[in-house]
């Protein structure tokens, strides 16, 4: 999994947080490529790490075992919609820095089993909480055609073809894995269409959202920041679609107590997309606590 697990904009991150020194909280720490990177490179760091995912924590401790071992990092199972709690529970009142990297990670998109990619062959789940109820099998069987239209007119942002991508659906329940979600959809999207970029690729971001119900907490986390942040702190959001990137645009725009050190997002540069594909759609904005 190392040789998959690259995370994405870490020198961009550490050249934002060189200058603090204190208490990291990685809200997505996922296989913990980026709490690695500010324990080794930031003097004095000590990082508050959380994610739902059992496996993906699994892999942090081992990676990160070391700075466990120093007393530098404690690993939560939690969401980052609980964030406030997890840190007064920890009897941290305010953090020095907060990071966010809301991509599906690289474990995730290669176990097939997680029903996360259309590229191998799995159950519909998508769950990143895997105790939880909903699953992507829920979603593509049991929701009706017009709550199907809806997410992926607005999670999938496919404005041509939503209505007849939730239609072909409905008509073809059901529907049991990745591979015969992928089937449906090439037949219900036309090939001059598809040939632009994968066809299935809105649809599984629609449910995968849907499912997750990621929106709504990347909101609900985000009116938290200001109470959790000391004043000079910093909160960096990596996005990897316009959904995400417009809520964190609009709220460090909007939040008074918040200063944008970002205008327009910073994206990958060309070497680090050749050394990893999938950092292409990544946005990193920057914000500071006043």
């Amino acid at each position: 999994m190392d040789s998959v697990h690259v995370p994405v904009l870490v020198d961009e991150i550490i050249e934002f947080f060189k200058h603090i020194h204190g208490v990291f909280f990685d809200c997505t720490v996922g296989l913990g490529g980026h709490a690695e990177a500010i324990l080794t490179r930031i003097d004095s760091s000590v990082v508050v790490g959380l994610d739902i995912d059992d496996e993906a924590l699994d892999f942090a401790k081992k990676r990160l075992e070391r700075f466990i071992e120093e007393g530098r990092v404690k690993l939560l199972k939690s969401s980052y919609v609980d964030a406030t709690r997890v840190l007064k529970d920890l009897g941290i009142s305010q953090v020095d820095a907060i990071l966010m990297d809301l991509g599906v990670s690289s474990m995730q998109l290669e176990k097939a089993e997680r029903g996360f990619s259309f590229n191998r062959d799995g159950p519909l789940d998508m769950r990143m909480n895997k105790q939880q109820t909903l699953t992507a099998y829920d979603v593509v069987n049991f929701w009706d055609e017009e709550a199907l239209r809806k997410i992926i007119f607005e999670y999938g942002e496919e404005k041509r073809y939503a209505r007849r991508i939730a239609r072909f659906i409905v008509r073809n329940r059901p529907i049991e894995t990745t591979k015969q979600l992928v089937e449906v959809l090439a037949k219900a999207i036309p090939d001059k269409y598809a040939r632009k970029r994968h066809f299935a690729t809105r649809v599984f971001q629609a449910i995968r959202i849907a499912v997750n119900n990621e929106l709504e907490n990347l909101k609900k986390f985000l009116v938290q920041v200001p109470t959790m942040l000391k004043p000079g702190g910093r909160i960096a959001v990596i996005s990897f679609h316009s959904l995400e990137d417009r809520i964190v645009k609009e709220f460090f725009r909007t939040c008074f107590e918040l200063k944008q050190l970002t205008k327009k997002p910073i994206t990958p540069r060309e070497a680090e997309i050749k050394l990893n594909p999938r950092a292409r759609s990544a946005k990193l904005r920057v914000a500071e606590r006043v």
